[in-house]
Order: structure tokens, then C-alpha cells, then sequence
């Protein structure tokens, strides 16, 4: 089958996309269509939420950081096991980076380069008939995107929604859905976004009520009636990144789960085998496997956990003798000598790159990066170029003295000193890679 689809978007962050979307793909997953999501620029937790939504994997896609073809190959094959591809926007529609046209990270790109329909969610808080305006200039913006509706959201009474909804029938943008104010309709977060999908013991009941306010308050006939086909081709295409190696052992538990699916489903294709084991269970990478990679996640809130996972430790050194060994973010963290927590307690890490992190001291990096590799490794061969981000807000309390492997700018190529190290076959960055340029 090939789907028809939309993209979920907003003016701003914070205006209740992934609320809307959550409602719309569990509602419609419960009248029998079979829908997908995707997701907008660099997110490992709204995919995760989609995914229990849908009961498939959500892709990332990155018009900033993922070459056209990479782009429409997994837009394309989303779209071929679907009737129905909902694509949820990152922050507001136009915003992004500075960059060539269409390869700016912005929800728009993927309007414009998908040819879907944008579902407006706006946040009316505060106001009524200027949110009318608001959507003229946002529809008048860019002509090549096209808004097919606006939901409404956190409307405070029927007076509220009457008041903005004529104001939009004298643009002649039709209103698909009014949201009431309501505190239960979130979900909680921590520092690095939402509290992650697995750890809610409630998600099923959470996601009904999503359902619930979405049969409710939207107008989900013509909401799937104005999606568009889409037309993009899902070819084959080289995977996102090299496979490190041909049986590759990724950590995976509550530490370690930010992990793109298209880099996993990328080696497979490329005929590796991923191997998951976990840290927090203390077990090794399996000794089968010739690569591991550590990914980002969570292990500030487990250092305890892990600084006494003593099969862990020893069996990632034995690893690591002879076998290249990559950690990102988290894994960055964990693969250094100490990891301070929030509390200020100080926790030994593996060793085997030598600098130091602490949570105590908290400082936000984030942005789109650009890395050039130094020296052959997991990410690739020397010379390639690898496009990322960084989102995090860990402090380097100590360098230490590896290698630079990696040259880091940001999206405007300014450079950037946290490049991370290398020892022996061991490598570590906070830069999470999404696609090689």
C-alpha cells in the first residue's frame, strides 16, 4: 500500500504537536487504519510515543542533517506499509537554521519537499481572534506550503472557541478540531524532553485518553480526507552511516536508548547483525560481536547502578583491546573516568577515555553539528563528513588528554571545542550522528 499523508505542525514549541498527534494516530489506529508517524528533525522520545501509538517505528526525518535521497527513501518507505503517514513538525513551522533552500531543518522543508498538507495546532491561550492573524501570516509566509486546517488548543470555554473560530471563517481556514484546556492531557518531562515512553506504567491508558480527546474534540474524517499522497520514491539507498563492523553489540536498556531506528535498520541492510545487551543488567558486549556502540540516554539518573556493574566495566576493556568501541552522548559519559551526579556524588565510569563530566554543574548545549573525521573509526573513514546534533547538559570538568577524531562545527560551521577523543580503538563524542553528507 502506499499512504496518503499530512505533517502536524505549530507556531511555536510548546503548542500541543505532540499531544495532537498522539490523539490522532491512536484514534485512527482504533477505527482499523493503518497509520505511521514520522518525526520532524533530530528527537529520540516523540518517536518512541509513536510508536506505542501505532505499534511500529517512527522515523526521523532531517532535512539539515540527511541528504534528499536518505530523505525520501525513508519518507518513502514509511509511506508503503501505511494508509495513513502523519509527520509531526519540531518547534514552529519556518523555524530552523540558516542553510541552502530546502536543507534548513524546518518543518516547512518537508512540506514543501513531501508535497503534504500542514494540520496547524495552535495554542489560543491568552488570545481569540488574533490567532487568526497569526495563521494569515504563516499561511501567506511561503506559497509552496500549503495549511489545510488549524486545530485549536487549550481553549478555555465555548464563548473562546466561537470568538476565534469566526475569526477564521473570514479567511476561509477551515477549523478541524477545538482542544479544551485540560491538565491531563500531557505528559510529564525532565531535562532532556518528555519522561520517555517505557517508563510510564500508565502509557496505555494515557495514549485512550489521547484517543478519547481526538474522536471528541477533532474532526478526524476531514482531517484523513485532506491528506495528500505521497509521491516521493523509496528507493534503495546507501545506509546513513557505515556499519562499525558486521555483528555490532548496541547497548540497550533505560541507560541507553536514544538510538536512531534508521542507523540500526540502515546496518541490517547493509548486512550487519545488531546485537542489543544491557549495562544496567551488567552484562559485556557479547564477545561474538566485532564493534559496540554505546548510545545516549539517560545514565545520569543510573551512575550508581553503573559504576557497579563490575562485568560491564571489565568485559568493555577486554572488548576494547582489540575491537573499536563508540559511545555518544551518554555513552560519551560513561566510557570517561567519573560521571557526577545532580547531587553533586561522584561516580567511577569505565576509564577508558580520560575525561570527567558532572550534572552538578549544568549547562545546556544544543544544536545541529557538522563532524569531519580525523582518523579512521566507527562513524566512518577519515576525511568523511558526518551531519548531527548535540543536546545535553552535562559539564566537562576535565578534557583529559586522548586524541581529537573528529573536527566539530555547528550548523553555521563556527567551530566547536567538546570534539571528544580517542584512545586506542576507543572513540567518544557528545555529537550524535544522524547522516553521513
Amino acid at each position: 500500500m502506499t499512504a496518503r499523508g499530512l505533517i502536524v505542525a505549530a507556531a511555536r514549541s510548546g503548542s500541543g504537536k505532540t499531544t495532537v498527534t498522539l490523539g490522532l494516530l491512536a484514534a485512527l489506529r482504533q477505527r482499523g487504519i493503518v497509520v505511521r508517524a514520522c518525526k520532524a528533525g533530530p528527537d529520540y522520545i516523540d518517536p518512541a510515543f509513536h510508536a506505542a501509538a501505532t505499534g511500529t517505528t517512527s522515523v526521523n526525518l532531517d532535512s539539515w542533517a540527511m541528504p534528499p535521497g536518505l530523505l525520501d527513501a525513508l519518507a518513502g518507505e514509511a509511506a508503503q506499509t501505511a494508509e495513513l503517514l502523519i509527520v509531526e513538525g519540531v518547534m514552529g513551522l519556518f523555524d530552523g537554521v540558516r542553510g541552502p533552500a530546502g536543507r534548513t531543518g524546518t518543518t516547512a522543508d518537508l512540506a514543501k519537499r513531501l508535497r503534504l498538507p500542514v494540520l496547524l495546532v495552535l495554542d489560543i491561550s491568552g488570545q481569540s481572534q488574533t490567532a487568526a492573524a497569526v495563521v494569515r501570516g504563516l499561511a501567506w509566509h511561503d506559497p509552496n506550503v500549503r495549511i489545510a486546517g488549524v486545530v485549536l488548543n487549550r481553549v478555555a470555554s465555548e464563548q473562546h472557541r466561537v470568538l476565534v473560530e469566526n475569526a477564521f471563517n473570514a479567511l476561509n481556514m477551515p477549523v478541524l478540531g477545538a482542544v479544551p484546556r485540560d491538565a491531563t492531557l500531557t505528559v510529564p518531562e525532565r531535562h532532556l524532553g518528555l519522561v520517555q515512553a517505557a517508563e510510564h506504567g500508565d502509557l496505555a491508558a494515557r495514549l485512550n485518553r489521547f484517543a478519547d480527546m481526538a474522536q471528541h474534540c477533532l474532526d478526524l474524517d476531514r482531517i484523513v480526507a485532506g491528506a495528500a499522497p505521497v509521491t516521493v520514491a523509496g528507493p534503495n539507498h546507501p545506509p546513513a552511516l557505515p556499519p562499525p563492523g558486521q555483528r555490532i553489540a548496541v547497548a540497550a536498556d533505560a541507560a541507553f536508548t536514544f538510538m536512531y531506528p534508521h542507523l540500526c535498520e540502515g546496518w541490517r541492510r547493509a548486512g550487519a547483525e545488531v546485537v542489543a545487551f544491557s549495562p544496567l543488567a551488567d552484562q559485556p558486549p557479547p564477545d561474538e560481536c566485532d564493534a559496540c556502540w554505546l548510545p545516549g540516554g539517560y545514565p545520569e539518573l543510573h551512575a550508581g547502578k553503573l559504576a557497579n556493574a563490575l562485568r560491564f566495566h571489565d568485559g568493555l576493556r577486554r572488548f576494547s583491546a582489540s575491537r573499536p568501541v563508540h559511545g555518544e552522548c551518554g555513552g560519551y559519559m560513561v566510557l570517561g573516568e567519573s560521571l557526577e551526579d545532580a547531587q553533586g556524588e561522584r561516580h567511577a565510569m569505565a576509564g577508558l577515555l580520560g575525561h570527567a563530566v558532572s550534572f552538578a554543574k549544568r549547562k545546556l548545549r544544543l544544536g545541529y553539528r557538522e563532524a569531519r573525521l580525523l582518523a579512521d573509526g566507527p562513524l566512518g573513514r577519515a576525511g568523511s563528513t558526518i551531519r548531527g546534533h548535540e543536546f545535553h547538559y552535562a559539564t566537562l570538568v576535565s578534557r583529559g588528554a586522548d586524541e581529537r577524531f573528529l573536527d566539530l562545527t555547528d550548523a553555521q560551521r563556527q567551530p566547536l571545542s567538546d570534539a571528544g577523543g580517542r584512545r586506542g580503538h576507543v572513540t567518544g563524542t557528545f555529537f550524535h550522528a544522524i547522516a553521513r553528507v
